[in-house]
Protein backbone atom coordinates (compact mmCIF):
# COMPACT_ATOMS: atom_id res chain seq x y z
CA UNK A 1 0.00 0.00 0.00
CA UNK A 2 1.62 3.39 -1.03
CA UNK A 3 2.63 6.23 1.87
CA UNK A 4 -0.10 8.92 2.45
CA UNK A 5 1.31 12.06 1.95
CA UNK A 6 0.04 14.58 4.81
CA UNK A 7 0.21 18.26 3.99
CA UNK A 8 -0.17 20.70 7.14
CA UNK A 9 -3.08 22.96 6.36
CA UNK A 10 -0.57 25.99 6.78
CA UNK A 11 2.60 25.50 5.08
CA UNK A 12 5.16 27.63 7.22
CA UNK A 13 4.41 24.34 9.53
CA UNK A 14 7.03 22.45 7.02
CA UNK A 15 9.17 25.30 7.85
CA UNK A 16 9.47 24.83 11.59
CA UNK A 17 12.35 23.01 13.60
CA UNK A 18 10.95 21.37 16.93
CA UNK A 19 11.49 22.78 19.62
CA UNK A 20 15.01 21.48 21.42
CA UNK A 21 14.52 21.01 25.11
CA UNK A 22 17.71 20.57 27.15
CA UNK A 23 19.32 17.07 27.14
CA UNK A 24 18.00 14.58 30.13
CA UNK A 25 20.02 13.68 33.00
CA UNK A 26 19.40 10.02 32.24
CA UNK A 27 20.46 10.25 28.60
CA UNK A 28 23.67 11.54 29.13
CA UNK A 29 24.42 9.26 32.24
CA UNK A 30 23.95 6.43 29.92
CA UNK A 31 25.94 8.24 26.32
CA UNK A 32 28.86 8.94 28.55
CA UNK A 33 28.72 6.39 31.11
CA UNK A 34 29.01 8.85 33.72
CA UNK A 35 27.68 8.30 37.16
CA UNK A 36 27.10 12.05 38.52
CA UNK A 37 25.55 14.20 35.91
CA UNK A 38 25.47 17.91 36.61
CA UNK A 39 22.09 19.33 34.48
CA UNK A 40 22.29 23.24 33.90
CA UNK A 41 20.21 23.75 30.60
CA UNK A 42 16.68 24.20 31.27
CA UNK A 43 16.81 27.05 33.75
CA UNK A 44 14.85 24.88 36.73
CA UNK A 45 15.09 25.70 40.38
CA UNK A 46 18.38 24.27 41.63
CA UNK A 47 16.17 23.77 45.17
CA UNK A 48 13.51 21.54 44.22
CA UNK A 49 9.85 22.89 45.20
CA UNK A 50 8.36 23.48 48.32
CA UNK A 51 8.08 21.09 50.83
CA UNK A 52 4.25 22.36 51.63
CA UNK A 53 4.29 22.07 47.38
CA UNK A 54 5.11 18.28 48.08
CA UNK A 55 2.98 17.16 50.51
CA UNK A 56 -0.09 18.79 48.54
CA UNK A 57 1.23 16.68 45.58
CA UNK A 58 1.48 13.44 47.34
CA UNK A 59 -1.96 14.52 49.03
CA UNK A 60 -3.77 14.95 45.73
CA UNK A 61 -2.07 12.00 43.91
CA UNK A 62 -4.60 9.70 46.11
CA UNK A 63 -7.35 11.54 43.84
CA UNK A 64 -6.14 11.13 40.41
CA UNK A 65 -8.46 8.59 39.22
CA UNK A 66 -11.03 11.58 39.40
CA UNK A 67 -11.01 14.66 36.80
CA UNK A 68 -9.50 17.67 37.78
CA UNK A 69 -11.49 20.63 38.86
CA UNK A 70 -11.67 22.26 34.91
CA UNK A 71 -12.20 25.74 36.17
CA UNK A 72 -9.33 25.65 38.40
CA UNK A 73 -11.24 27.35 41.49
CA UNK A 74 -8.99 27.37 44.02
CA UNK A 75 -5.54 28.34 42.39
CA UNK A 76 -7.86 30.84 40.50
CA UNK A 77 -8.46 32.54 43.59
CA UNK A 78 -5.06 32.36 44.78
CA UNK A 79 -3.87 34.05 41.81
CA UNK A 80 -6.29 36.69 41.81
CA UNK A 81 -6.05 37.40 45.51
CA UNK A 82 -2.68 37.20 44.93
CA UNK A 83 -2.68 40.31 42.44
CA UNK A 84 -5.60 42.15 43.67
CA UNK A 85 -7.36 41.36 40.55
CA UNK A 86 -10.77 39.61 39.94
CA UNK A 87 -10.53 35.90 39.40
CA UNK A 88 -12.35 36.69 36.30
CA UNK A 89 -8.90 37.89 34.62
CA UNK A 90 -7.19 34.58 35.40
CA UNK A 91 -6.08 32.03 33.03
CA UNK A 92 -4.94 28.97 34.09
CA UNK A 93 -2.15 26.96 31.47
CA UNK A 94 -0.58 23.77 31.33
CA UNK A 95 2.37 26.10 31.65
CA UNK A 96 2.28 29.81 30.55
CA UNK A 97 3.23 27.83 26.84
CA UNK A 98 0.05 26.65 26.55
CA UNK A 99 -1.70 30.37 27.25
CA UNK A 100 1.07 32.13 24.57
CA UNK A 101 0.03 29.51 21.95
CA UNK A 102 -3.84 29.61 22.47
CA UNK A 103 -3.64 33.34 21.77
CA UNK A 104 -2.23 33.12 18.79
CA UNK A 105 -4.78 30.43 18.07
CA UNK A 106 -7.45 32.55 19.31
CA UNK A 107 -5.67 36.30 17.41
CA UNK A 108 -4.18 34.87 14.57
CA UNK A 109 -4.88 34.20 10.44
CA UNK A 110 -3.75 33.76 7.87
CA UNK A 111 -1.64 36.84 6.48
CA UNK A 112 -1.64 38.12 10.23
CA UNK A 113 2.11 38.85 12.16
CA UNK A 114 3.00 38.75 15.39
CA UNK A 115 6.43 40.75 16.46
CA UNK A 116 8.97 39.69 18.90
CA UNK A 117 12.54 40.45 19.37
CA UNK A 118 15.28 38.22 18.49
CA UNK A 119 17.22 36.15 19.78
CA UNK A 120 14.05 35.89 22.56
CA UNK A 121 11.68 32.57 23.68
CA UNK A 122 11.73 30.24 20.32
CA UNK A 123 7.84 29.61 21.02
CA UNK A 124 6.66 33.02 19.86
CA UNK A 125 8.25 32.04 16.61
CA UNK A 126 6.87 28.74 17.04
CA UNK A 127 3.41 29.48 17.88
CA UNK A 128 3.19 31.64 15.13
CA UNK A 129 4.19 29.54 12.33
CA UNK A 130 2.03 26.74 13.60
CA UNK A 131 -1.12 28.99 12.75
CA UNK A 132 -0.09 29.94 8.80
CA UNK A 133 1.31 33.72 10.27
CA UNK A 134 3.95 35.68 9.66
CA UNK A 135 7.10 36.36 12.67
CA UNK A 136 9.02 39.61 12.45
CA UNK A 137 11.69 39.38 14.12
CA UNK A 138 13.47 42.42 15.71
CA UNK A 139 17.46 42.14 16.79
CA UNK A 140 18.14 43.02 20.26
CA UNK A 141 20.29 46.13 20.72
CA UNK A 142 24.24 45.94 20.87
CA UNK A 143 23.53 45.21 24.62
CA UNK A 144 21.25 42.60 23.96
CA UNK A 145 18.29 44.22 25.40
CA UNK A 146 14.83 44.93 23.43
CA UNK A 147 15.26 47.84 20.68
CA UNK A 148 11.66 49.23 21.73
CA UNK A 149 12.17 52.08 19.13
CA UNK A 150 12.82 49.15 16.12
CA UNK A 151 9.76 47.16 17.51
CA UNK A 152 7.68 50.23 17.41
CA UNK A 153 8.72 51.26 14.09
CA UNK A 154 7.93 47.32 12.78
CA UNK A 155 4.19 46.92 13.46
CA UNK A 156 1.89 47.01 10.45
CA UNK A 157 -1.84 46.80 9.77
CA UNK A 158 -1.06 43.44 10.01
CA UNK A 159 0.61 42.87 13.76
CA UNK A 160 -1.86 41.46 16.30
CA UNK A 161 0.41 40.18 18.66
CA UNK A 162 3.65 41.96 20.03
CA UNK A 163 5.58 39.63 22.27
CA UNK A 164 8.00 40.98 24.88
CA UNK A 165 9.76 38.33 27.45
CA UNK A 166 10.64 40.08 30.56
CA UNK A 167 13.18 39.29 31.24
CA UNK A 168 14.36 37.69 27.99
CA UNK A 169 15.49 34.68 27.01
CA UNK A 170 18.56 33.22 26.38
CA UNK A 171 19.68 36.82 26.98
CA UNK A 172 18.82 37.90 30.94
CA UNK A 173 18.12 41.34 30.14
CA UNK A 174 15.07 43.51 30.76
CA UNK A 175 13.16 46.81 30.05
CA UNK A 176 12.87 48.82 32.58
CA UNK A 177 9.23 50.48 33.34
CA UNK A 178 9.55 53.73 31.05
CA UNK A 179 10.29 52.17 28.35
CA UNK A 180 7.48 49.57 29.04
CA UNK A 181 5.13 52.16 29.58
CA UNK A 182 6.13 54.30 26.60
CA UNK A 183 6.08 51.55 24.36
CA UNK A 184 2.50 50.71 25.66
CA UNK A 185 1.32 53.99 25.02
CA UNK A 186 2.55 54.38 21.56
CA UNK A 187 0.73 50.57 20.43
CA UNK A 188 -2.00 50.88 18.47
CA UNK A 189 -5.56 49.72 19.27
CA UNK A 190 -5.21 46.38 17.06
CA UNK A 191 -1.99 45.29 18.37
CA UNK A 192 -2.38 43.38 21.90
CA UNK A 193 1.14 43.00 24.07
CA UNK A 194 1.86 39.62 25.66
CA UNK A 195 4.12 40.60 28.46
CA UNK A 196 6.02 37.09 29.17
CA UNK A 197 7.12 37.52 32.80
CA UNK A 198 8.18 33.73 33.68
CA UNK A 199 11.33 34.70 35.45
CA UNK A 200 9.54 37.73 37.40
CA UNK A 201 10.49 36.46 40.60
CA UNK A 202 13.97 36.81 40.42
CA UNK A 203 13.92 40.34 38.53
CA UNK A 204 11.65 41.51 41.29
CA UNK A 205 12.84 44.65 43.23
CA UNK A 206 15.70 45.22 40.70
CA UNK A 207 15.85 48.62 39.71
CA UNK A 208 13.44 50.45 37.38
CA UNK A 209 12.21 46.52 36.78
CA UNK A 210 8.22 47.09 35.66
CA UNK A 211 5.34 44.90 37.69
CA UNK A 212 3.38 43.37 34.51
CA UNK A 213 0.17 43.17 36.73
CA UNK A 214 0.86 46.21 37.90
CA UNK A 215 0.24 48.16 34.90
CA UNK A 216 -2.52 46.31 33.82
CA UNK A 217 -4.04 47.22 36.95
CA UNK A 218 -3.69 50.69 35.91
CA UNK A 219 -5.63 49.46 32.65
CA UNK A 220 -2.87 49.33 30.40
CA UNK A 221 -4.42 46.80 27.56
CA UNK A 222 -2.02 43.82 28.57
CA UNK A 223 -1.78 40.01 28.80
CA UNK A 224 0.95 39.02 31.55
CA UNK A 225 2.02 35.49 31.82
CA UNK A 226 3.76 33.76 34.64
CA UNK A 227 4.79 30.14 35.46
CA UNK A 228 4.87 27.71 38.48
CA UNK A 229 8.12 26.18 36.06
CA UNK A 230 11.18 28.51 37.35
CA UNK A 231 12.01 29.65 40.73
CA UNK A 232 8.92 27.76 42.29
CA UNK A 233 10.39 24.51 41.43
CA UNK A 234 7.36 22.68 39.73
CA UNK A 235 8.70 22.79 36.10
CA UNK A 236 7.85 18.74 35.69
CA UNK A 237 4.30 19.31 36.83
CA UNK A 238 3.70 22.43 33.99
CA UNK A 239 1.33 24.70 35.04
CA UNK A 240 1.43 28.21 34.76
CA UNK A 241 -1.11 31.45 34.55
CA UNK A 242 -2.21 34.53 32.58
CA UNK A 243 -3.81 38.43 33.79
CA UNK A 244 -5.83 39.72 31.19
CA UNK A 245 -8.72 41.34 29.89
CA UNK A 246 -12.47 39.88 30.92
CA UNK A 247 -13.54 39.52 27.41
CA UNK A 248 -10.41 37.77 26.48
CA UNK A 249 -10.70 35.07 29.51
CA UNK A 250 -14.24 34.26 28.38
CA UNK A 251 -12.75 33.43 24.62
CA UNK A 252 -9.81 31.77 25.33
CA UNK A 253 -11.81 29.55 27.76
CA UNK A 254 -13.59 28.31 24.53
CA UNK A 255 -11.16 27.01 22.55
CA UNK A 256 -8.88 25.68 25.89
CA UNK A 257 -9.02 22.12 26.80
CA UNK A 258 -11.39 21.18 29.51
CA UNK A 259 -9.09 19.71 32.21
CA UNK A 260 -6.30 21.72 30.90
CA UNK A 261 -4.29 22.01 34.07
CA UNK A 262 -4.16 18.55 36.12
CA UNK A 263 -5.05 18.15 39.92
CA UNK A 264 -1.40 17.18 41.10
CA UNK A 265 -0.15 20.07 39.58
CA UNK A 266 -3.45 22.75 40.82
CA UNK A 267 -3.10 21.15 44.30
CA UNK A 268 1.13 21.89 43.73
CA UNK A 269 0.84 25.39 42.42
CA UNK A 270 -1.66 26.56 45.59
CA UNK A 271 0.52 25.08 47.97
CA UNK A 272 3.59 26.85 46.27
CA UNK A 273 2.19 29.87 46.07
CA UNK A 274 1.75 30.37 49.78
CA UNK A 275 4.91 29.49 50.75
CA UNK A 276 7.00 32.87 50.28
CA UNK A 277 9.70 31.86 52.63
CA UNK A 278 10.77 29.04 49.92
CA UNK A 279 10.49 31.49 47.04
CA UNK A 280 13.10 34.06 48.97
CA UNK A 281 15.46 31.27 49.43
CA UNK A 282 15.38 30.52 45.66
CA UNK A 283 16.03 34.31 44.80
CA UNK A 284 18.47 34.79 47.66
CA UNK A 285 20.46 31.78 46.37
CA UNK A 286 20.22 32.73 42.76
CA UNK A 287 21.72 36.52 43.52
CA UNK A 288 24.09 35.31 45.36
CA UNK A 289 25.46 32.60 43.16
CA UNK A 290 25.12 34.40 40.10
CA UNK A 291 27.51 37.01 41.27
CA UNK A 292 29.95 34.41 42.53
CA UNK A 293 29.71 32.55 39.25
CA UNK A 294 29.91 35.99 37.69
CA UNK A 295 32.79 37.08 38.88
CA UNK A 296 35.18 34.17 38.72
CA UNK A 297 34.21 33.99 34.55
CA UNK A 298 35.23 37.47 34.48
CA UNK A 299 38.61 37.00 36.46
CA UNK A 300 39.24 34.19 33.70
CA UNK A 301 38.79 36.62 31.03
CA UNK A 302 34.73 35.57 30.06
CA UNK A 303 32.06 38.19 29.57
CA UNK A 304 28.75 37.82 30.31
CA UNK A 305 25.37 39.38 29.66
CA UNK A 306 24.25 41.31 32.94
CA UNK A 307 21.27 38.90 33.93
CA UNK A 308 17.50 39.56 35.88
CA UNK A 309 16.75 36.00 35.97
CA UNK A 310 18.42 32.44 36.64
CA UNK A 311 20.75 31.91 34.09
CA UNK A 312 23.72 33.37 32.84
CA UNK A 313 24.82 34.39 28.67
CA UNK A 314 28.56 33.17 28.46
CA UNK A 315 30.56 34.52 25.89
CA UNK A 316 33.06 32.42 25.56
CA UNK A 317 35.70 35.32 23.68
CA UNK A 318 35.67 33.78 19.90
CA UNK A 319 35.19 30.08 21.07
CA UNK A 320 32.98 27.97 19.20
CA UNK A 321 29.77 27.61 21.81
CA UNK A 322 29.21 24.27 20.32
CA UNK A 323 32.31 22.64 20.89
CA UNK A 324 32.68 23.83 24.36
CA UNK A 325 29.05 22.58 25.04
CA UNK A 326 30.16 18.75 23.46
CA UNK A 327 33.10 19.34 26.40
CA UNK A 328 31.23 20.02 29.30
CA UNK A 329 28.85 16.84 28.41
CA UNK A 330 31.93 14.76 27.95
CA UNK A 331 32.75 15.77 31.79
CA UNK A 332 28.90 15.28 32.67
CA UNK A 333 27.80 19.25 32.64
CA UNK A 334 24.49 20.05 30.89
CA UNK A 335 24.38 23.55 29.37
CA UNK A 336 22.36 25.34 26.25
CA UNK A 337 24.32 26.13 23.05
CA UNK A 338 23.03 29.06 21.72
CA UNK A 339 23.84 28.87 17.58
CA UNK A 340 20.37 28.22 16.80
CA UNK A 341 19.69 31.59 18.90
CA UNK A 342 22.29 33.02 16.38
CA UNK A 343 24.83 33.72 19.26
CA UNK A 344 27.00 30.48 17.99
CA UNK A 345 30.15 31.67 20.46
CA UNK A 346 28.25 31.74 23.87
CA UNK A 347 26.36 29.28 26.52
CA UNK A 348 23.38 29.55 28.36
CA UNK A 349 24.12 28.72 32.12
CA UNK A 350 21.43 28.24 34.95
CA UNK A 351 22.42 29.15 38.09
CA UNK A 352 22.33 26.28 40.55
CA UNK A 353 23.68 25.24 43.98
CA UNK A 354 27.28 26.23 45.00
CA UNK A 355 28.97 23.01 44.15
CA UNK A 356 27.22 22.22 40.89
CA UNK A 357 28.31 26.05 40.07
CA UNK A 358 31.92 24.88 41.04
CA UNK A 359 31.42 21.48 38.75
CA UNK A 360 30.66 23.52 36.26
CA UNK A 361 33.55 25.95 36.51
CA UNK A 362 35.80 23.19 37.39
CA UNK A 363 34.89 21.64 33.87
CA UNK A 364 35.39 24.56 31.76
CA UNK A 365 38.63 25.49 33.13
CA UNK A 366 39.78 22.26 31.95
CA UNK A 367 38.11 23.17 27.98
CA UNK A 368 39.73 26.41 27.91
Amino acid sequence: MPQKIFKPAHSSVEDLVPYQTGKPIEEVAREKGLSKIVKLASNENPLGMSDRALEAMRRAAADVNRYPDGGTYVLKKLVADRHGVPDGNIVLGNGSNEILELLTQLLLGNGDETLYAWPAFIVYRLATLAHGSRGVEVPLDKELRHDLGAMRDAITSRTRIVFIANPNNPTGTYVNGTQLEDFIAALPPHVLLVLDEAYFEYAAGLDGFPDGVELFKEGRPIVVTRTFSKAFGLAGLRVGYAVMPEPLVQLINRIRQPFNVNSVAQAAAAAALEDEEFIQRAVQLNRAEMDRLSRALEDIGLMTTPSAANFLLIHLAGRDGGEVYNGLLDRGVIVRPMAGYGLPQTIRVTIGLPEENDIFFKALMEIL
